[in-house]
């Protein structure tokens, strides 16, 4: 069973990175729109999503940056903390790289796709080895009601599919107003209490509420209409701290349910296009499936909140999986 041990830290931590990100908003917002760095819309998606273009991106750096700095202070208790920031960094500073691209050199793509997935895996493959050769997290996964232990090398192994994976994922999820910062809320807070049961998990704490906190800030100025966009900057970034956190915990395979809606939105991909290739066909009527819904006829904010709202449906659930499990 669950048992919680409440201190400030964590909320600390949520409040800094918000206020923080509150501040940062106005400030770099201006910044982006006089640097013209607009976002770019696909002309065969959803006709509403036409009036987005110019809406400034790359403004992941409103919650990145406060985050960042909430680490770092927190770092000199918590040293763990540092390589989970540093894959979260490393992760924002590709989606940094593929959206300069975007908008700078008018390259719609961003990133050749051999390029970004090399850097991508060259994260993950640098945060594994990390993992399986200084902490104790790397040669296990905790499955509840079992305790499943591996080879380090397969567990290496894992751990760079299932990261770059979920990263992407994440990333996918981000194509609506508030959606992907708002069910990245609801997943760290999460991680955040399961977090307090276990001592251990100080750093766990610190960096989930942060991470909680700077998402709400930033959904200020995200949410329908936004004012800014977090691109792939924010979006790769939340990916790699959530995926950081999950294998740090030794939890990896709890992001399956907990994420589910990532995990939704990523399978709607691949299998539209499989099903395209394959038969011609296509499954949706736009992927990801957030786009489908839109073309259905729902709402932008109805489709965001039913998300979020399962979200929320699924880390409850989430809980209860966990607290029965051993780990």
């Amino acid at each position: 069973m669950l048992t919680f041990s409440l201190t400030s830290e964590h909320i600390i931590a949520f409040a800094a990175a918000f206020v923080l990100a509150i501040i940062a908003g106005p400030i770099l917002i201006p910044f982006l729109r006089r640097l013209k760095f607009g976002q770019t819309v696909r002309d065969d998606g959803p006709q509403s999503h036409l009036k987005k273009m110019g809406t400034p991106t790359i403004g992941g750096l409103i919650f990145l940056v406060p985050v960042s700095g909430v680490a770092l202070y927190y770092s000199q208790k918590y040293p763990e903390i540092i390589p989970i920031l540093l894959a979260t960094l490393g992760f924002g500073a590709v989606g940094f790289i593929d959206d300069f691209i975007k908008v700078v050199k008018k390259r719609k793509d961003g990133l050749y796709a051999g390029q970004k997935t090399f850097l991508q895996l060259l994260v993950c493959v640098s945060f594994a080895f990390y993992v399986i050769r200084f902490t104790e997290a790397g040669s296990s996964i905790v499955i509840p009601f079992t305790n499943f232990v591996v080879q380090p090398w397969l567990y290496f192994l894992f751990i760079v599919v299932f990261m770059y994976f979920f990263t992407n994922a994440v990333n996918i999820t981000d194509g609506l107003d508030g959606l992907c910062a708002g069910i990245t809320l609801v997943v760290a807070i999460y991680f955040t209490i399961v977090s307090l049961s276990n001592s251990e998990w100080g750093y766990i704490k610190v960096f989930a509420a942060a991470i909680a906190g700077g998402c709400l800030g930033f959904l200020a100025f995200n949410i329908h209409p936004a004012k800014v966009f977090m691109g792939d900057t924010g979006s790769l970034a939340l990916g790699g701290a959530l995926t950081a956190i999950v294998v740090m915990m030794r939890l990896p395979l709890i992001l399956f349910v907990v994420g589910g809606i990532y995990l939704i939105e990523a399978l709607s991909v691949i299998l539209q296009v499989a099903s395209f290739k394959l038969t011609g066909r296509r499954i949706f009527k736009m992927a990801p499936i957030h786009h489908h819904f839109e073309l259905k006829g729902w709402k932008e904010t109805k489709v965001v909140a039913v998300f979020i709202l399962t979200t929320v449906i699924l880390a409850i659930a989430s809980l209860f999986i966990v607290s029965m499990g051993t780990y």
